[in-house]
């Protein structure tokens, strides 16, 4: 398909690029679920149970460092190579993680703990191109549709990590390094269907798209950006400085509430099954509306959802704070609100975040965003145990709710400034 001259549909290569990053992220999700559903019990299988919280900690933080080197490889070569990168990193991990499992040893399980993470920066990664080729009303539905994919594999993963383990205790590999297997043949499903089938590259043709609209003749080579420079872009633009902001705060909330909530609800004396149930509805919450809040984003914009989202959030710390351990029905809700407030603050924030930098700039932001959210994420999930155990659940929603105050108040400040120059 040519991307240059005035036959170029530029509607149908994006409803393609969406068709084919959503296929992906539903492997790529089953991957990434799977995994997660087995890898404390792993860690603690192979070291111990003390410290079983290495294991989703490990592929946080993963996620995390490899979204900047992969940002880096889509903005000198595009959205397809940057993702195949992600996959094959993943892919890595897990083989490595089964490797750990099998002899018996955890830091080679740890380390491949660590480079699995690399599906989540595909998955992560996917939603940002999304919106390359998008118009700027439809950005907020494009990236909204790729995050409900990751919907259908976080439901399916988990469901599988039994056959998988079935199947892995017959041919003589440990039974908990099983739903792993599943993990490194949906990551290598998902880098085919890239591969193949994401034509053309969404950032390479929008830059070609933006060069032919200003009338210069050919696209620039993409030049290295270091990380620093991805900062002080960000922070020139107030309106990126609250999309990432909005991306970090809303999920260092909901990592923090929800990792918790389980001990919080062991302690009222709930069963495993009320505590699994209620995490089912949180994750319900944040991807089963996504295509609404997508929707929302371009019709209300960008900064009233986050508004919305912030606003979301309290209201969910604010009914999970309040709920006494032996009442899963309230938490449920409060949960389920967790989620639907991180969706609306990670929808809007990215959108926003995307669209307030110049295009040359986006992938190495978008990078850094989610480094920052990775970070955010996993020292809230650590600090929320400590806050917890020196204190209570009720005092971490509080907290919660005061990290929402400086993110609610930049909305505000940034919607008003939007107003005054428009």
């Amino acid at each position: 398909m040519s991307t240059t001259g005035a036959s170029f549909d530029l509607g149908r290569a994006q409803r393609r690029v969406v068709s084919v990053l959503a296929a992906a992220q539903v492997l790529g999700g089953i991957g990434v679920a799977s995994g997660i559903a087995v890898g404390a019990l792993l860690v603690a299988e192979v070291g111990t149970e003390s410290l079983s919280g290495l294991a989703s900690a490990s592929t946080v933080i993963g996620a995390a460092l490899i979204a900047v080197p992969v940002a880096r490889v889509m903005d000198l070569h595009g959205r397809g190579r940057g993702l195949l990168l992600a996959y094959a990193v993943g892919t890595v991990g897990a083989l490595l993680t089964i490797a750990g499992a099998l002899i018996d040893v955890l830091p080679i399980a740890l380390v491949g703990l660590v480079l699995t993470g690399g599906g989540s920066a595909a998955g992560l990664q996917s939603r940002y191109a999304a919106t390359d080729l998008a118009a700027p009303d439809r950005r907020g539905r494009s990236l909204a549709t790729v995050v409900w994919a990751t919907t259908i594999g976080s439901v399916l993963g988990p469901n599988l990590a039994q056959p998988m383990g079935d199947l892995a205790g017959s041919i003589g590999v440990p039974r908990l390094a099983g739903p792993y297997m599943l993990t490194v043949a949906a990551f290598v499903v998902a880098a085919l269907i890239i591969a193949l089938l994401l034509r053309p590259d969404p950032l390479l043709t929008a830059r070609r798209q933006a060069a032919l609209v200003s009338g210069t003749s050919d696209v620039r080579p993409a030049q290295r950006k270091p990380v620093r420079a991805a900062f002080a872009v960000i922070a020139s633009a107030p309106s990126a400085l609250l999309g990432l902001l909005a991306v970090a705060a809303g999920h260092a909330v909901m990592v923090g509430v929800m990792s918790m909530t389980p001990v919080h609800l062991q302690h009222g004396g709930a069963s495993l099954r009320i505590i699994g149930l209620v995490i089912s509805v949180h994750i319900t919450g944040m991807y089963v509306a996504s295509p609404v809040v997508g929707a929302l984003s371009d019709w209300l914009g960008r900064r009233t959802v986050i508004i919305l989202g912030g606003a979301i959030l309290l209201a969910a710390v604010g009914i999970a704070g309040t709920s006494p351990g032996d009442d899963s029905t309230r938490l449920a809700v409060g949960l389920f609100l967790l989620g639907l407030g991180w969706s609306c603050t990670l929808i809007a924030g990215s959108t926003l975040l995307t669209e307030s930098v110049p295009m040359d700039d986006r992938p190495t932001v978008q990078g850094v965003a989610d480094l920052v959210m990775g970070i955010a994420g996993a020292s809230a999930g650590v600090l929320s145990g400590v806050v917890v155990g020196f204190g209570s659940y009720g005092l971490l929603t509080v907290l919660a709710a005061l990290l929402l105050m400086p993110l609610l108040a930049l909305a505000f400040q940034d919607t008003r400034r939007a107003a005054a120059v428009a």
